[in-house]
C-alpha cells in the first residue's frame, strides 16, 4: 500500500531527536512543508538534504514564543495540516518515586511532556479548524501503562495524561475533520537512551525481555506516524497504538 497525503504542511516538535529527525525526513520526502521545532538544532547538513524544511530553535514551554513562530509559518503557508509531537524529557536519577521526588523536577517534566501538548493544541487546532482538516500524532510511552519498582513517576504520569488529552481532542474536533492519535513506544534506540552506549550489557538484557528480541529504532515508530497522518488512516482517531516488540503483551 502506498501512502498518500492530502496535507501540504506539518509541524514537528522535538524535531532534533531520533524520532523527530526520521519523521522530518519522511515528511520532506513526501513534499510536505515542515517546520522543525526543538531546543537543540539538527545535525550539521541535515537541512541541506531536506529542501522543504525549516528549523526554529525554541523552548517549547515558552507559549508566547511558540505562538509567534507557528503564526509566521501559518501566515506563509495558509494552512497547518499535520502536527507530530515527539517532545519529551526523561530525567534519569532525578525523576523518582512521587513520594521522594523534588516537585521542581515533577513540574519540569509535566511542563515539557504535557503542558507543551496542550499549548500546541491551543495554537494549532484553531488554524486546522479554518481548513476543516488536520491530523495530530503524539508520542507517549508504554511507561504510561504500568508501574515500576524503580519508578520515574513524573514521566509515567505525564505520559498517561497525554493519552487522555489526545482522546479528548479527538472527540472534541472530529466534526471538524481533525484527528488525534497517540503512539506508545517501548524501548527505542534514540539519543534519550544514550546511556546504553556505555552499558551494552544492560541494553542486551532489555532486548532479551522483548519478545521480538531487539530494541526498536526510530523508523519503527515513524512508519506508524506516517500512516496515522496519511489519507489511508482517515477513519482512525482517538486511539493509541503500542509499538514495543510485544513487551506489554507478556503476562
Amino acid at each position: 500500500m502506498r501512502l498518500t497525503y492530502k496535507g501540504k504542511t506539518a509541524i514537528v516538535t522535538g524535531a532534533s531527536g531520533g524520532m523527530g529527525l526520521e519523521c522530518v525526513k519522511q515528511l520532506d520526502q513526501n513534499n510536505i512543508k515542515v517546520l522543525m521545532l526543538d531546543i537543540k538544532g539538527p545535525p550539521r547538513d541535515f537541512l541541506k538534504k531536506c529542501k522543504n524544511t525549516q528549523f526554529k530553535k525554541i523552548d517549547l514551554t515558552k507559549f508566547k514564543n511558540l505562538n509567534s513562530i507557528i503564526d509566521l509559518f501559518y501566515t506563509k503557508h495558509k494552512t497547518i495540516d499535520y502536527l507530530v509531537n515527539t517532545t519529551g524529557v526523561l530525567l534519569f536519577g532525578k525523576d523518582i518515586s512521587a513520594v521522594n521526588i523534588n516537585f521542581k523536577i515533577w513540574d519540569k517534566v509535566f511542563d515539557i511532556n504535557l503542558k507543551t501538548m496542550a499549548s500546541l493544541a491551543k495554537i494549532i487546532i484553531p488554524k486546522m479548524k479554518k481548513n476543516s482538516f488536520g491530523s495530530m500524532v503524539h508520542i507517549s510511552s508504554v511507561d504510561a501503562l504500568v508501574g515500576d519498582n524503580k519508578p520515574q513517576d513524573a514521566y509515567g504520569a505525564s505520559k498517561a495524561a497525554m493519552i487522555r488529552l489526545s482522546k479528548s481532542l479527538a472527540i472534541q474536533f472530529a466534526s471538524k475533520n481533525i484527528r488525534s492519535n497517540i503512539i506508545l513506544p517501548g524501548p527505542i534506540e534514540t539519543p534519550m537512551q544514550n546511556r546504553w552506549k556505555n552499558n551494552l550489557k544492560a541494553k542486551k538484557q532489555i532486548a532479551n525481555l522483548i519478545p521480538l528480541q531487539r530494541i526498536g529504532v526510530p523508523k519503527d515508530i515513524v512508519n506508524a506516524i506516517m500512516f496515522l497522518l496519511s489519507d489511508q488512516s482517515q477513519y482512525i482517531t482517538g486511539t493509541e497504538i503500542i509499538i514495543d516488540g510485544g513487551l506489554t503483551a507478556k503476562p
